[in-house]
């Protein structure tokens, strides 16, 4: 896809894990990563570099090429909509191995889920945050152990909580234009992903070892 207005390239490389749509892509994309996403579902509408593959696995044989790795696994599990309407076991679980394999993937990383998951909460993002008219909570853990000092969010009338009911409204709010509703359900708002790129990078500039020849 053509670049956004005033993006700058950081010569960087992110690989967006369970990446569905690319909600989390598209921030990385903006704070200037070239992105590679992979997903075991076809995803027609990820605006980037896409394969389809079991997430784990390819992030097993690839994930030391890239600068850095974002996972977002399945979040329904500890979704607050699963204990409504259905059952957690149901849905995989799939956050500690997801750990244990970007940790020892030897690159900085970025794991993403809902509020209740056992993620450690060194970021807890909301839409409010970033100006956004939705009021969506994120925790982000990460290998360098980010630290928040503002506060989590600032909630006023004129949010959007999520609802089915108007879901488009909602999928435009926090950015995600380009996605079918249906989509947009399973993504985070791009401001979160940039925000938390323009950090890694700063931090891969200082400290990044050379790339990896693929």
């Amino acid at each position: 896809m053509s670049s956004a207005p005033g993006r700058q390239a950081n010569g960087l490389t992110v690989l967006d894990l369970f990446c569905c749509a690319g909600g989390a892509g598209m921030g990385y994309h903006l704070a200037g990563f070239e992105v590679t996403g992979v997903d075991k579902e076809p995803q027609p509408n990820y605006p980037f570099t896409f394969v389809q593959a079991d997430a784990l696995e390819y992030a097993a044989q690839h994930a030391h090429r890239f600068d850095l790795v974002h996972a977002s696994p399945p979040c329904q599990h500890y979704a607050a909509v699963t204990r409504w309407r259905g059952s957690a076991e149901q849905h995989p679980n799939l956050i500690a191995p997801t750990r244990d394999l970007l940790t020892g993937s030897g690159r900085p990383w970025v794991m993403e889920n809902v509020p209740g998951s056992p993620v450690r909460p060194d970021l807890l993002l909301c839409g409010s945050m970033f100006g956004l008219r939705v009021r969506r909570h994120r925790l982000f853990e990460t290998s360098w152990h980010a630290f928040q000092l503002t506060a989590p969010c600032h909630h006023h009338p004129g949010q959007i909580p999520f609802a089915h009911k108007d879901e488009r409204a909602f999928a435009d709010a926090m950015g995600c234009t380009w996605m079918s509703n249906l989509e947009a359900r399973q993504a985070i708002p791009p401001a979160y992903t940039q925000h938390i790129g323009h950090q890694a990078a700063e931090l891969l500039g200082a400290t990044a070892p050379d790339h990896v020849a693929a």
